[in-house]
């Protein structure tokens, strides 16, 4: 988790256009994971009736990252990182929809909880404001996300979850290769260390000990570990940033979180 939650302070930290930073990000990420599978012998071959389902999936977490990026850009690592982790209970919500299983009334309670705690992040609702543009696009991105997750749910348990790291970033790299057209190398060279940071780190590394943690902790758990996601995501802005969060963005903050680790919870009893 506190690798993963580098993702905020090196998007806010990194001077390159979101398109750019994920495009990059995605082929030196698809780069070291091939890399790892190549070396642990994990096979690469993905059964034609699954490809469908993991490059859509890959094409949702290229929209995740996008939108999430914009959000860190709009505002700041912690307004950034809190509404992206509305995702949750967006899944709650999408999860009876989608795979047909049974619906919760709590979820409707942690809803509003939820909806209170954005309520706190937005300074006003002026959608000229930069704040709300990147809260609604954090929510957008938390979306992508929770669909992108639904989709993969059937596939991690037949496939290594680097493989589908694999596939999944080199989707998101082919699909924005557009962007490279525009580029400007010189300037993608001067930022290549966090770049790297940012593919290595956060993306290599960082999800892949997740990966490796459900070998110990059931998936449930490791969802309430990963909340504390935004809290170091802040402590480490607030170090290499400078960035610290109003009372209203903590407070808010308070709320959401407190609803994932609700749900986290009951879903685990």
């Amino acid at each position: 988790m506190l690798f993963i939650s580098t993702s905020g302070v090196l998007g806010r930290y990194i001077q390159l256009s979101v398109p750019i930073i994920i495009g990059v990000r995605a082929i030196l990420a698809c780069i070291l994971l091939g890399i790892y599978c190549y070396y642990r012998n994990i096979s690469f071959k993905i059964n034609k009736k699954d490809l469908p389902i993991v490059l859509l999936s890959g094409a949702l977490m290229g929209v995740h990252w996008v939108s999430y990026f914009y959000a860190l850009k709009w505002s700041n690592v912690a307004i950034g990182m809190l509404s992206i982790f509305t995702y949750p209970i967006l899944t709650a919500f999408l999860e009876p929809i989608l795979l047909k299983t049974k619906f919760h009334k709590i979820h409707l309670l942690l809803a509003i909880l939820v909806l209170s705690g954005i309520y706190f992040l937005i300074p006003d609702f002026n959608i000229q404001n930069s704040y709300t543009l990147a809260i609604g696009m954090g929510v957008f991105s938390a979306l992508a996300y929770a669909l992108r997750n639904l989709m993969i749910k059937s596939k991690v348990a037949k496939y290594n979850g680097s493989l589908l790291m694999t596939y999944q970033t080199a989707v998101i790299g082919i699909l924005l290769a557009p962007v490279y057209i525009f580029a400007d190398f010189s300037a993608i060279i001067d930022q290549l260390v966090p770049l790297v940071t940012l593919a290595l780190l956060t993306t290599a590394i960082g999800h892949t000990l997740f990966l490796l943690s459900f070998k110990n902790f059931t998936v449930t758990t490791a969802s309430i570990l990963s909340s504390v996601q935004p809290v170091y995501g802040v402590i480490i802005a607030m170090i290499f940033l400078k960035e610290y969060p109003s009372l209203s963005t903590v407070f808010g903050g308070f709320l959401i979180l407190t609803a994932v680790i609700i749900e986290s919870v009951r879903n685990y009893r």
